[in-house]
């Protein structure tokens, strides 16, 4: 085979390959061929980070103040500085310090119940309010 026969070759293999992940990289699992969001939810509030978790059977009592939802950069691009964040409403919960627990959004009655992670740990008070003892 020529020599301009294995680049020409070499280049159409390459261009499969990369049309093959790309098409992979699209399709998520999720079965709607959307992709997934990559950035979890946080919120920043009297400087701790919290994150959200699932299954907790909480109350959200009294408005304590302003938090910010930071923005996502999943891509990379852009620079810290580019974006503000969105600012939303913290609840104290009730039986939790605010320190561990806050409930964020506008209305006590729709919230969102995040936490203060401890590296991958979640705090006890947060496990007792999952596991409902």
């Amino acid at each position: 085979m020529s020599r301009s026969g294995r680049t020409t070759r070499m280049l159409l293999v390459a261009a499969m390959v990369t049309s093959a992940v790309a098409c992979t990289s699209e399709n998520s699992s999720d079965g709607g061929g959307e992709q997934a969001a990559s950035c979890a939810y946080r919120v920043l509030y009297q400087d701790r980070t919290y994150r959200d978790v699932a299954n907790v059977e909480f109350t959200a009592g009294e408005k304590l103040g302003p938090a910010t939802i930071p923005p996502c950069d999943d891509t990379g691009g852009q620079d810290e500085g580019e974006q503000a964040g969105e600012t939303t409403t913290v609840h104290k919960v009730d039986g939790v310090s605010p320190e561990v627990a806050v409930a964020v959004g506008d209305a006590p009655g729709d919230v969102i119940f995040v936490a203060a992670h401890l590296g991958d740990e979640l705090p006890p008070e947060i496990r007792k309010l999952i596991d409902g003892s």
